[in-house]
């Protein structure tokens, strides 16, 4: 009896309507709109208790491993491990809690919404918390805080390659691990597949589930900061931290083309946060100061990013 090979259906492109109402369908993370809003609001008291915020992280097993893992990792240099949580908050302080609190459930939810969609999901979980990180170090040259905005922008940009595991799936493997796709760019795959590139289809789902429209801007202008008309600091912000990322090769945001130093460095989104048009001689002072800080920084990225996926 002859055996043949199954040869998988072809896939088409989807209108914009089609698109839309997949996502509908699509599960909305509530870790976006709730990130463990108890602990959030005890880290913003007057008196942060170690034992009461250990206390709250004690009720989550995902976050207490996670949080152990951290502060035990290298770049602690600690001499003997850490095995109680009231001696990891206080080594790991309140801004490294905060960001710990929101990247657990985020991830919990991102990896229930890409399902079994086959992709090297832990090396994009590290790639997304790099340039969240880094996202923060850009604003933080900037002097304008953002709160934790930053943070949670940086870690999402790319949430519409989850939205298109999730909606779309044979779109997604046709896109990513299909014949060819590491030799061609995916943005413009995902155009020609699907009929749509991931950053489009990232801000149509985070609109979708009502997010911050600096969430929506960023998802849809990361790579274009320049043609965003609102949060054009972040968005650029975040372009640069991705780009670093890329161009480290640190985890796998699904677009593996090289990113040369020359495109990190000449990035549209460095003249988008310290235009020269004022006094030229002090912005390309402040844009050193920042891309030296960046680099450093990126020096102990993996380690932290080993002990938090």
């Amino acid at each position: 009896m002859m055996t043949t090979d199954i040869v998988p259906a072809p896939v088409h492109p989807l209108t914009r309507e089609q698109i839309e109402n997949r996502l509908r369908y699509c599960p909305r993370l509530p870790s976006l709109s709730t990130i463990n809003s108890a602990l959030r609001e005890l880290l913003n008291a007057d008196q942060r208790y170690t034992s009461q915020v250990a206390e709250i992280i004690r009720r989550d097993p995902s976050l207490t491993a996670r949080l152990l893992r951290l502060v035990n990792s290298v770049y602690y240099g600690l001499s003997t491990p850490v095995n109680s949580i009231e001696e990891a908050v206080f080594y790991l302080g309140v801004r490294q809690i905060r960001q710990l609190v929101m990247v657990t459930p985020i991830i919990e939810d991102f990896q229930k919404l890409a399902r079994q969609t086959p992709f090297p999901w832990r090396d994009f979980w590290q790639h997304c918390i790099g340039t969240a990180i880094l996202t923060g170090e850009v604003i933080g040259t900037l002097r304008a805080p953002t709160g934790e905005v930053d943070y949670v922008a940086g870690l999402i940009h790319d949430v519409g390659r989850i939205a298109l595991a999730a909606a779309c799936p044979e779109h997604f493997e046709a896109i990513y691990l299909g014949p060819g796709s590491s030799r061609r760019n995916p943005m413009e795959l995902e155009r020609q597949i699907l009929g749509m590139d991931h950053a489009e289809l990232g801000a149509l789902y985070l609109k979708s589930h009502h997010l911050p429209d600096a969430l929506v801007d960023v998802a849809r202008f990361h790579h274009q900061p320049e043609r965003a008309a609102h949060h054009v600091h972040l968005t650029a912000a975040v372009q640069i931290a991705d780009l670093l990322v890329r161009h480290a090769r640190i985890g796998n945001s699904g677009n593996t083309e090289p990113v040369s130093h020359d495109d990190w460095f000449n990035a549209s989104g460095w003249g988008l946060l310290f235009p020269s048009h004022a006094d030229q001689e002090k912005a390309e002072s402040e844009k050193a100061l920042a891309r030296a800080n960046l680099e450093r920084s990126l020096e102990r990225l993996p380690t932290i990013l080993d002990g938090l996926v």
